[in-house]
């Protein structure tokens, strides 16, 4: 099988973005956390029937249940219906300039008001210190992408969902490492500000802001701007 090349591909760009304004206007802070409220729920729904592949199962077990209770819950609740048109697992999409044709964020909520090219993108991780999945692995694997315009490239906001099954918190693991990042001379996640708790009762979810260096193609205004990352910590754990 041969790989695709990887240059740009200002076509498909210019193909994809026809009619847009890029970046997207940002999405209401209401709404996203509402979106962070149905990811809740749909893991605590599924914690109480799929509890075995929840604590043990892969990201891609895990990732398929979730995609499936949150589509589910598109005939459960009117209001995720109005907003969503569907959850997607693994759908191919383009980096920033086109030289990446296949990249697969692990899940893509479509919103019915927004072009469905440029859905709200959701990666995944799992975290287990036990097996090696680390903090270091949830930014390098998925912040990165972020950053480097491999995903939500055209949008102002992403998720960033992490299954924890060691303990973890956003404000014990997550903030210290990216301030000791931040602390470097060079800072390869670009904070401009680190992970703030987003006050809402029963949820470890936080928003933090980092910088985009990349330049969009062919529009008049070539820079994203910074990008609102929303991270979810839910719990993946036995006990």
């Amino acid at each position: 099988m041969s790989l695709t090349p990887i240059y740009p591909r200002e076509e498909q760009i210019a193909e994809l973005t026809r009619g847009q304004r890029l970046p997207l206007a940002p999405l209401a802070e209401t709404l996203l956390v509402f979106i962070a409220e149905m990811l809740r729920r749909a893991w605590d729904e599924l914690l109480r029937r799929q509890l075995a592949t929840l604590v043990s199962g892969g990201e891609t077990e895990v990732n398929t249940m979730m995609e499936t209770r949150l589509n589910a819950l598109l005939e459960e609740d009117e209001l995720w219906s109005r907003l969503v048109r569907c959850v997607t697992r693994g759908t191919e999409e383009i980096s920033y300039d086109g030289s990446h044709l296949e990249k697969r964020p692990d899940l893509s909520i479509h919103l019915t008001r927004r072009n469905p090219s440029f859905p709200l993108v959701v990666e995944c991780k799992l975290l287990d210190a036990g097996s090696g999945k680390k903090t270091h692995r949830y930014c390098d694997d998925g912040l990165g992408r972020f950053v480097r315009g491999e995903y939500a490239w055209a949008t102002r906001e992403a998720f960033m969902l992490a299954y924890v099954r060691d303990g973890s918190t956003i404000l014990s693991h997550l903030k210290p490492f990216l301030a000791d990042s931040r602390m470097k001379q060079s800072d390869v996640y670009l904070t401009e500000a680190l992970p703030a708790s987003v006050g809402h009762s029963g949820m470890d979810l936080a928003r933090s802001s980092h910088n985009r260096k990349f330049r969009y193609l062919g529009q008049p205004q070539n820079s994203p701007g910074s990008i609102a990352v929303w991270h979810l910590w839910i719990s993946a754990s036995a006990h």
